[in-house]
């Protein structure tokens, strides 16, 4: 308990620190300062809005994918129970220092309605990686898309930026890595060879009460082994939900009447995603503007507006969120209200 508390303070200072700095650093400058504020207050919110109900709807295709995920490990679970369950999961990864309590959160909520434990948390498993996979496939055909345009404004055009160009190549490099480890490690997941490998480990004396826990894992992680239609399905809902996050920045921008090419949004809004998926603030906070600052920055996106983008964007984040703590909070209650059964 101690060492989840250490951690804990650690992600929050992390988290405000980070948002400290990059608002001393805007707010110092007089004209930075300015812009800044400006840009805040002339927003459109109804762009906003529309940028708001764009990330729910990415939230209910998120739990489409995962119920055809369910479906083909043959887990009978209602899309209304899974819009609940995913809701309630976004609210723990947002509002929690770990991003993986809204997994759990997702799972546990599976279990409990199924009673199947191994296959809800495989399939929370298998959803996360097919999501990320998604989102890297996303970036990396933007990154080419990028690269071969500004390549070829860069033989039109002699004064051309050649850094651009340097910078999308090195940005095309990072996600196609990203794409091919995942991908790999996705397929290691499946290998039962390789289950069978691992599973050798559990024969030891000390891990030996955990074998009959690590069998129904990996019998459920079988399930999808020859689930080619249902992973492929599930894939291209995925890129659906990338497709809807990147909406969700384009309608901040035009909120904030500012301009960015979409081309970038898809590039970098994936990459921005799969990173903060790392656990290391509270959802993402102050992590995600530095490194929508950073990265937006190398295709020269003045950075008042990349900040001021960032800090729409995780209010909405937030603001999406939280019906999963109204729901989570119903739920809590009826089960505290439910007499327990008779003995």
């Amino acid at each position: 308990m101690k060492k989840e508390a250490l951690n804990t303070i650690l992600k929050i200072i992390i988290s405000l620190g980070l948002l400290a700095y990059l608002l001393v650093q805007f707010l110092s400058d007089p004209v930075d300062r300015r812009l800044l504020l400006d840009t805040l207050r002339t927003a459109n919110y109804l762009y906003l809005l529309v940028a708001l109900a764009f990330y729910m709807l990415a939230i209910v295709t998120n739990a489409i994918k995962w119920r055809i995920l369910l479906k083909a490990q043959g887990v009978p679970v209602p899309l209304n129970a899974l819009v609940n369950f995913t809701f309630v999961g976004f609210f723990f990864s947002n509002f929690l220092p770990a991003n993986v309590g809204g997994d759990v959160m997702r799972g546990f909520g599976v279990a409990r309605y199924t009673e199947r434990n191994a296959d809800a948390a495989v399939s929370v498993v298998v959803d996360r990686v097919i999501g990320l996979m998604t989102f890297m496939f996303t970036a990396v055909v933007a990154a080419f898309a990028a690269v071969y345009l500004a390549s070829t404004q860069a033989d039109t055009f002699i004064f051309a930026d050649e850094t651009l160009v340097q910078n999308l190549t090195q940005v095309e490099v990072m996600a196609t890595v990203g794409m091919l480890a995942i991908a790999g490690g996705f397929a290691v997941l499946l290998s039962q060879r390789l289950r069978t490998l691992i599973g050798k480990v559990f024969t030891l004396r000390l891990l030996k009460p955990l074998a009959p826990v690590y069998k129904g894992l990996s019998n459920a992680f079988g399930a999808y082994r020859y689930q080619y239609s249902a992973l492929f399905s599930a894939f291209a809902v995925g890129v659906g939900t990338v497709v809807l996050t990147g909406l969700v920045d384009i309608a901040i921008v035009a909120g904030l009447n500012g301009h960015i090419s979409p081309l970038y949004i898809f590039l970098f809004n994936p990459i921005i995603a799969v990173l903060l998926a790392v656990p290391i603030s509270i959802g993402g906070l102050g992590t995600g503007s530095v490194l929508y600052v950073y990265f937006y920055g190398l295709v020269g996106v003045p950075q008042t507006l990349s900040f001021a983008l960032s800090l729409i964007k995780q209010a909405v984040v937030y603001a999406g969120s939280l019906p999963g703590g109204v729901l989570w909070l119903k739920r809590t209650r009826a089960r505290s209200q439910t007499p327990p059964a008779a003995g």
